[in-house]
């Protein structure tokens, strides 16, 4: 029984800070990768920002240089840091983890960015 808890969205101004949090409940065999994707109100899903082991990232050029996933392996949480944030950021994001086998989904958290 694993649960993905998402947490941290808010509204926020331009150019403003947030970080989400994306805590495990549950064990999960091994967090092989680890991404946010980001669904932008009437527009599809996109991945935003991924990991894969310890230290191999990956973001999209929209996001390049702001955004920054994370672990805390001690809490089972992993974390999107979102730095100078623009309007065309809003949109619900979501957590995934994918353990070798399987895909773990969150339910996902409101981000929305006021210009």
């Amino acid at each position: 029984q694993v649960q993905l808890v998402e947490s941290g969205g808010d509204l926020v101004q331009a150019g403003g800070s947030l970080r989400l949090s994306c805590k495990v409940y549950g064990v999960i065999s091994s967090f092989e990768t680890m991404n946010w994707y980001r669904q932008p109100p009437g527009a599809q899903r996109e991945l935003v920002a991924s990991r894969t082991g310890t230290d191999i990232t990956w973001y999209p050029d929209s996001v390049k240089g702001r955004f920054t996933i994370s672990r805390d392996e001690p809490k089972n949480t992993v974390f999107l840091q979102m730095n100078r944030l623009k309007f065309e950021d809003t949109g619900v994001y979501v957590c995934n983890v994918h353990d070798g086998t399987q895909d773990y989904w969150g339910r996902g958290t409101q981000v929305t960015v006021s210009s």
